[in-house]
Formats: structure tokens, C-alpha cells, sequence
């Protein structure tokens, strides 16, 4: 089953690509080209959701908030949200609109520091084997 950028919703990401918000042209102002070391993309598709940022390599999801998602109706949505993404093992931090306004830098200061953490993350359970020492020095076993 194709869990990312379903075919169904691709007009949809498209048109909130255009329509991005204040905020979030801002933080994507930050994130873009890998300014920040890593790769992020915007307006992604993950199963039915659309996530505002999502960095593949990490599995790290990054949603701004705005005022409506502060109603209980909106914020329980926002929860059957997160335990979706949580449950693909994605990890997701939401920051309100009005922090990406008011410090931006410590908004990229924390998605930086996340991203470490879940580099560290993926390089503990995923380590990289150094080649043999008889390859090192150019020889082969059995040469």
C-alpha cells in the first residue's frame, strides 16, 4: 500500500504549495535548499494527511499551528493526527504560527537540535560498517 504522496491528494498539495501561509513561507524560507543541513519538503502527503514540512532521510514531520488549532474540535483532529504519523514512526513538533513570528531563530534552533537527535537516532540503530581493514589496504581476501 502506498503510504506517501497519494495520487488523490496531489491537486491538493499543489494548491497548499500556492496558498502557503505567512508562517509558513517563512519557516520554509529556513528550511528550503537545505539551508538547514537537511533535506525537507513542503505540503507532503503522508497516507490521507498532508504534512506542512517532512524531512524523508529523518522521518521527521513539522506542522505550524495556527489559532483554530487551538478549538478542542481542531486539536483532537491534530491528536488522531499525530498517533497516525507516530504509529508509521514518524516524529512530529508543531510550533504555533506566532513563534515562528515573533523568534524564528529559536524555532530553527529546535528543528536543528531535532534533527541531530534523530540523525544520532538513525546512525545507532542503523550504524555504517566500516570495510574490512584487508580492503583498506587494497588487498582482498583469497588475493
Amino acid at each position: 500500500m502506498q503510504l506517501f504522496n497519494l495520487k488523490l491528494h496531489k491537486a491538493k498539495r499543489r494548491l497548499l504549495r500556492k496558498k502557503m501561509t505567512p508562517a509558513e513561507v517563512a519557516l520554509w524560507n529556513e528550511l528550503r535548499r537545505e539551508k538547514l543541513g537537511y533535506k525537507f519538503r513542503r505540503q507532503y502527503g503522508i497516507g490521507p494527511y498532508i504534512i506542512d514540512f517532512y524531512c524523508p532521510q529523518l522521518k521527521f514531520a513539522i506542522e505550524l499551528d495556527g489559532d483554530v488549532h487551538a478549538f478542542n474540535n481542531v486539536h483532537i483532529k491534530d491528536l488522531i493526527r499525530d498517533k497516525f504519523l507516530e504509529e508509521c514512526g514518524i516524529t512530529i513538533k508543531r510550533f504555533w504560527n506566532h513563534e515562528v513570528f515573533e523568534d524564528i531563530d529559536a524555532v530553527t534552533e529546535v528543528i536543528v537540535y531535532l534533527c541531530k537527535q534523530l540523525n544520532d537516532r538513525n546512525i545507532k540503530e542503523h550504524p555504517v560498517l566500516p570495510d574490512s581493514p584487508s580492503k583498506i589496504r587494497g588487498r582482498y581476501r583469497g588475493s
